[in-house]
C-alpha cells in the first residue's frame, strides 16, 4: 500500500500539467472559432434567420461522438477557417476492383468520394465507414485495413511504451546487480514495476507467477499509457483508444487464451465435473453448463468494464465542455456562470480520470491475474503432498 500511495502521489503531480487544458482538442467543432462572438451578436439582433441560427447551433452529438469514435483523419485544431488535419492512409480491398491505397484527404478534395468509395451517411448500416455501391445501389463494405485515428494513436502509444521500458532495461544492463540504486525516473519505474509484480501478479497468480508476469506487466502498462495519452488534449494525445471496444476485446481475448491454454487438469475437471452434489450434474448437467458459460463471461466482463469506464469519462468531459457553447446565446450572465462551472468541473473530471486511468489498468491486471491463478490450481491432495515434501 505504501508503494500504491507513492504511485498515486506521483500521478497527481502530473495533473498540474494537464488540468489547465480542460478542452479536448478533438472536441472543438469545425466552426467553433468565433462562435461565441457570433452568438452574442445574434442575441442582440431581432432579424436572425433560421438558417443563421441552425448554422451557429452547436451539435453536441456530433462533437461527442466525433471525438470518441474512430475516423480516417485526425483533426488537430482550427485557425479561423483553416483546419489543421492530419490525413491518414486509406487501404482497401474490393472484390471487384482490387486493392486501393490513398490519403483520406482525397475524399474531401473530390466531394466525399474517391475511386468509387465514399463515407457511409448517417443512419446507414456502415455509418462513418468507407463503402462502395453495387449495381443495385446497395452499400458494400470492402476489406478495410486503413490506418485510422485510433490505429495511429495505438502505434504512437506502443512506441512510447517501448521507449520507456527499453530505456529502463538499458540502465540495468549498464549497472550490474549490487551497484548504486537507481534514482529519478528509473527509480520511479522500478517502484512502479515492482508494485505491479509483487502486489498484483505474485499475490494473485501464485507460485507459477513468473510464467505470466511478462504478459500481465505488458497489459498493465499498455492500458495505463493509453489511458493517460487519452487525457492529453493535444496531438498525439486525445484519442480514445481504450474507449474503443475493439481494443478492449483483443486484451480480453489475450487473457482468455492465457487462462484456458495454460489451465491445469484440475481446472478443466472443475469445469466439466465440479465437486457438487450429483443431482446438479446428472441427468441435467446444470453446474457444468454454468461453469463452462463462465469461461466466456469472465473475459467479456473484462472487455466491457474497461471500455465503459473510459468511454464514460471522455463523454462526461465533452458534454461539460459543450455547456460553454450551448449557453453562448443565453446571455453573458448565464454563459459566464456555466463557463466557470464547466471549467471547474472539467478540472475535477481530469483529476478523476487520471485516477481512473490507473485504477482501470490495476483492476484489469488484477482480475486477469486472479483468473489465471484460479486456472493454475491443483487438486487439494497434490497440493498437500507438495507441502509435506
Amino acid at each position: 500500500m505504501k508503494r500504491l500511495r507513492n504511485i498515486l502521489t506521483g500521478a497527481l503531480l502530473v495533473l498540474g500539467a494537464l488540468s489547465p487544458a480542460v478542452v479536448q482538442a478533438d472536441s472543438i467543432p469545425v466552426t467553433q472559432d468565433g462562435l461565441v462572438a457570433e452568438l452574442d451578436s445574434m442575441a442582440q439582433r431581432d432579424d436572425v434567420t433560421p438558417a443563421e441560427q441552425e448554422k451557429n447551433t452547436v451539435d453536441v452529438k456530433e462533437i461527442v461522438f466525433g471525438h470518441i469514435g474512430d475516423s480516417y483523419e485526425w483533426h488537430i485544431t482550427a485557425f479561423g477557417e483553416t483546419q489543421v488535419i492530419i490525413p491518414l492512409p486509406v487501404i482497401l480491398y474490393s472484390s471487384t476492383t482490387g486493392w486501393h491505397a490513398f490519403l483520406s484527404s482525397r475524399l474531401e478534395e473530390n466531394g466525399g468520394s474517391y475511386e468509387g468509395f465514399s463515407i457511409a451517411p448517417e443512419g446507414s448500416k456502415y455509418e462513418g465507414k468507407l463503402v462502395e455501391y453495387d449495381d443495385a445501389g446497395n452499400e458494400v463494405r470492402p476489406w478495410d485495413i486503413s490506418i485510422t485515428k485510433v490505429t495511429l494513436a495505438l502505434l504512437i502509444n506502443s512506441v512510447l511504451l517501448l521507449v520507456i521500458i527499453l530505456s529502463v532495461a538499458q540502465w540495468y544492463r549498464k549497472h550490474p546487480q549490487g551497484s548504486a540504486a537507481p534514482g529519478g525516473f528509473i527509480g520511479f519505474m522500478e517502484m512502479f514495476i515492482m508494485m505491479v509484480n509483487d502486489d498484483i501478479i505474485k499475490s494473485c497468480v501464485g507460485p507459477k507467477y513468473r510464467k505470466f508476469a511478462p504478459y500481465l506487466l505488458t497489459a498493465f502498462f499498455f492500458i495505463f499509457i493509453n489511458n493517460l495519452m487519452g487525457l492529453i488534449p493535444i496531438f498525439p494525445g486525445g484519442a480514445n483508444v481504450t474507449g474503443n471496444i475493439a481494443i478492449t476485446m483483443v486484451l480480453a481475448v489475450c487473457t482468455f487464451l492465457a487462462v484456458n491454454i495454460f489451465g491445469t487438469k484440475a481446472y478443466w475437471k472443475d469445469i466439466f465435473w465440479p465437486d457438487v452434489p450429483w443431482w446438479l450434474k446428472v441427468p441435467v448437467p446444470m453446474m457444468p453448463f454454468i461453469e463452462f458459460f463462465g469461461i466466456f463471461t469472465k473475459p467479456f466482463a473484462l472487455m466491457i468494464r474497461l471500455f465503459a469506464n473510459m468511454l464514460a469519462g471522455h463523454m462526461a468531459m465533452l458534454v461539460l465542455t459543450c455547456l460553454i457553447f450551448i449557453s453562448a446565446s443565453m446571455g453573458p450572465a448565464l454563459n459566464g456562470t456555466l463557463t466557470v462551472a464547466s471549467v471547474l468541473f472539467n478540472i475535477f473530471m481530469n483529476a478523476l480520470e487520471l485516477l481512473v486511468a490507473f485504477i482501470q489498468a490495476y483492476v484489469f491486471t488484477m482480475l486477469s491475474a486472479v483468473f489465471i491463478g484460479l486456472a493454475q490450481e491443483e487438486h487439494k491432495e497434490k497440493a498437500e503432498e507438495k507441502v509435506m515434501k
